[in-house]
């Protein structure tokens, strides 16, 4: 039978709260900020939505609170054609992230899970025929590290499983021996294996495939991403743009790894891609108010290649 899905995202969905600040506060300080803006959010919602703005077939397994952030979010994935079938609501308010911007664009982020913490993995037991129907299912830790484990233990064979373990923990064997790949940055390659591990990206990549994943993608900011799954070790190039903001561009290029792994391309043109659309979503403000559909990253494709025709 013919998968009903590309891609199914099992994952967090927040409300951002965004105030900017001329500085933050001090303990026992009141300082006055701009007027509060809010924007649909979380990781696993800003993946869902950033596969289906790239024409992805795309589901969530998620939850919310029954108030007006969960709309706003469920209003924001069905405006980009995600099917929020596998949306659950209640069980705690939606979750929020405060979070406060001074001039530099540093920020300050206080995360009230709410709701996504409640995600089970009853839930998840519960949503068999979506897992089934899926192609790669992709997860990351903004939800309980349980859930997660209960989505690996029930996924059909034959299926292609994707974790950013983003917020960072150590990992147990069972879910690390299901990622294909474990897509993580500096930060997290660090937590994961427990502690410093040299300079060298290779080195991190051998440490992390004797782990158990299946392959490894390692994002290096502007130095590009490492790809290895124990056979060949490849670095993909960053895109160069004029970065406007960054939120968000690390679940763009995740969504979109996922999503060329399961059209059948291999682990290095899936990076290539993601590479690209990772890059044409910093070049917007906001999260997925910056995701690109296919036609924008092709456009980008199309500049680098003049800019680099000889005249």
């Amino acid at each position: 039978m013919r998968d009903a899905y590309d891609l199914l995202v099992v994952g967090s969905a927040n409300a951002d709260l965004v105030i900017g600040v001329e500085r933050r506060p001090g303990p026992g300080e009141t300082v006055l900020g701009s007027d509060l803006s809010v924007h649909p959010g979380g990781k696993g919602g800003n993946q869902a939505v950033a596969a289906a703005r790239l024409g992805a077939r795309t589901a969530l397994l998620a939850r919310v609170g029954d108030d007006a952030h969960g709309r706003l979010l469920l209003d924001a994935q069905r405006a980009a054609g995600v099917d929020t079938a596998g949306v659950l609501c209640g069980g705690a308010p939606t979750g929020v992230a405060l979070i406060t911007v001074d001039p530099s664009g540093d920020n300050s982020i206080v995360v009230s899970p709410g709701a996504n913490a409640r995600l089970s993995p009853e839930d998840v037991r519960d949503a068999a025929d979506l897992l089934r129907a899926a192609r790669v299912v992709s997860a990351q830790l903004e939800i309980p590290l349980e859930t997660v484990a209960e989505v690996v233990r029930s996924m059909a064979p034959g299926r292609r499983f994707v974790l950013n373990p983003s917020p960072p923990v150590r990992l147990p064997a069972a879910i690390l021996a299901a990622c294909d790949p474990l897509v993580l940055n500096e930060h997290e390659v660090r937590v994961v294996l427990g502690g410093p591990v040299g300079d060298d990206p290779r080195e991190w990549a051998r440490a992390l495939l004797a782990l158990g994943p299946r392959s490894v993608v390692i994002t290096l900011g502007a130095r590009g991403a490492l790809v290895a799954d124990g056979l060949t070790t490849e670095l993909v190039a960053s895109v160069p743009v004029r970065a406007v903001d960054t939120t968000g561009a690390g679940d763009a290029f995740t969504a979109a790894l996922a999503w060329r792994l399961g059209a059948g391309a291999e682990l290095g043109a899936a990076a290539r891609y993601a590479a690209r659309v990772g890059a044409a979503a910093v070049t917007g403000e906001g999260a997925q108010a910056s995701f690109p559909t296919a036609a924008e990253v092709a456009a980008l494709d199309a500049r680098a290649a003049a800019e680099e025709t000889p005249v």
